[in-house]
């Protein structure tokens, strides 16, 4: 333990020195030289726990999930796309997980435990090594922007979360335990017209529709052996995944179409597409020696053309540009006062 926090005091030591560094030769002081793709970023947030931030349909608030003060886990908040007004709009129990907000704005879409115990679940089970908990008692909810449960949209017992809606205002996609299977599922936006999408066996998730409407791009593990496939279905069973083999896929809205873009083995994740719906950024540790290393990346849609965007030593992820694609909204350990936070940032979006 003793040796892991001195490696941390020392990356934060090495990150400090970096940002009186930059400060000194840039008056773009979150921004590393090699990010020729960023520019102007801005830190949203500063302190605690902040991730899977995404933007209004009017691009003038986000909403993201954050621990932070006294918090045990995960709640939903809102602010400004400054980042003022900073506010929790979730009940404050239980743990949520993935916001997006409806068509209108007045609305928002969360997963939450919320209804089955007041209290934060109990975290994964490190015994089986780096895995995600899908936690079998999150449902989809919608929440009015002063926190009131407006509708509950799932009720199957199972993991329901993961929900982000089409640019168009018509569609939810999500990911459901309801088969067994972690799978891709689309309804309205009133809960009606559910439809599976995904059927292979692996884990399908982290979905976005393209700005059309008309496609859908998502993380996925796809067992290739006996042996994977065994660790896989054993995890499954106890509400698990391991993530350090993702791959991304774009599929047609309705599931058709399936083509897998890329192919590196390695965790690839938080996939969206570029406004031009020929490119997708995601986050990858795939040029990371230790695999702890995970950066932004872009690429063609047919998995030519692979580009590093981001270049900082810990975490960068959760990518979403705006409808016009001159900004990104991302998540970041850079330049934390920390070790461990992530905070929000937006960049102006050279391209």
């Amino acid at each position: 333990m003793k040796i892991f926090l001195m490696i941390l005091l020392l990356a934060f030591s090495n990150l400090f020195s970096q940002t009186e560094d930059i400060n000194k030769t840039t008056n773009d002081p979150y921004r590393f030289p090699e990010e020729k793709r960023l520019k102007n970023i801005q830190m949203l947030t500063n302190g605690g726990e902040n991730a899977e931030a995404y933007l209004s349909f009017d691009e003038q608030k986000i909403v993201f999930q954050s621990t932070r003060d006294n918090l045990k886990c995960d709640q939903i908040f809102m602010m400004n796309i400054d980042g003022t007004e900073q506010k929790l709009i979730s009940t404050g129990m239980g743990r949520t997980t993935c916001a997006y907000f409806l068509p209108g704005d007045t609305l928002i879409l969360y997963a939450s435990t919320h209804h089955y115990d007041k209290d934060c679940p109990e975290p994964p089970d490190r015994s089986k090594g780096y895995v995600w908990k899908l936690y079998e008692t999150f449902d989809l909810f919608v929440a009015d922007l002063n926190g009131n449960i407006v509708r509950q949209l799932t009720c199957d017992y199972g993991y329901d979360a993961e929900a982000t809606v089409s640019p168009k205002g018509d569609k939810i996609v999500f990911t459901s335990t309801r088969t067994g299977d972690p799978e891709l599922y689309t309804m309205n936006i009133d809960g009606s017209d559910l439809k599976r999408i995904t059927f292979e066996k692996g884990y399908d998730g982290g979905a976005f529709f393209s700005w059309d409407g008309s496609k859908i791009v998502f993380r996925a593990s796809r067992p290739k052996n006996e042996k994977e496939l065994k660790d896989y279905e054993e995890l499954v069973k106890y509400g698990y995944v391991r993530p350090t083999n993702l791959e991304i896929f774009v599929c047609d809205a309705d599931g058709s179409n399936i083509r897998q873009v890329t192919n590196n083995g390695a965790a690839n994740f938080a996939p969206f597409f570029h406004p031009d719906g020929k490119r997708i950024i995601f986050c990858s540790n795939v040029n990371s020696k230790d695999k702890r290393n995970f950066d932004l990346y872009i690429i063609n849609i047919d998995g030519t053309g692979l580009e590093q965007v981001t270049f900082n030593e810990t975490f960068d992820g959760f990518p979403m540009f705006t409808r016009d694609g001159k900004k990104l909204i991302f998540c970041s350990n850079r330049f934390n006062t920390k070790p461990g936070e992530t905070n929000v940032f937006i960049a102006d979006w050279v391209d």
